[in-house]
């Protein structure tokens, strides 16, 4: 799977974050394990982070894709606040996924801003990293998939 996540000397980076009030953190540290092993990089935003915070991260750090994650029924407002900031700060080309407890009428709501996946608990994280990998090679580089 790591070949698939780089290209050119150019690995996918990544950044996780819990947009909100979720202190919950081992999905977190186990799917930042699980991408640097796929061969992606990885930036850290951490838990209880706004979604302001979250987007002016990713805009330092230029990555190709958001991953958020919440556990406490707060995904909608948050995680379409940051799909929004990022359109709004002229950073809509990167990729925003989303996972946590999403009950899945919650899901096309969601995809309708921009925000896909929406994984749930016990998702197999090879799942989760191939549907990263299409979306960026497919969106960001430009690559047919």
């Amino acid at each position: 799977m790591a070949e698939l996540a780089q290209r050119s000397n150019r690995r996918i980076r990544i950044l996780l974050a819990k947009p909100g009030l979720d202190g919950h953190d081992r999905g977190l540290l186990i799917l930042a394990r699980a991408f640097r092993d796929a061969g992606m990089e990885v930036v850290y935003g951490g838990i209880l982070r706004s979604p302001e915070e979250v987007v002016e991260i990713a805009i330092q750090e230029d990555v190709d894709v958001v991953a958020l994650s919440l556990h406490n029924a707060d995904h909608i407002p948050n995680f379409i606040r940051v799909a929004r900031l990022l359109r709004e700060r002229g950073a809509g080309d990167k990729i925003v996924v989303g996972g946590g407890i999403i009950p899945p009428e919650d899901r096309p709501i969601l995809e309708s801003e921009g925000i896909s996946g929406n994984f749930g608990p016990g998702t197999p994280l090879d799942v989760i990293i191939k549907h990263i990998v299409e979306r960026v090679r497919k969106e960001r580089w430009k690559e047919a998939v």
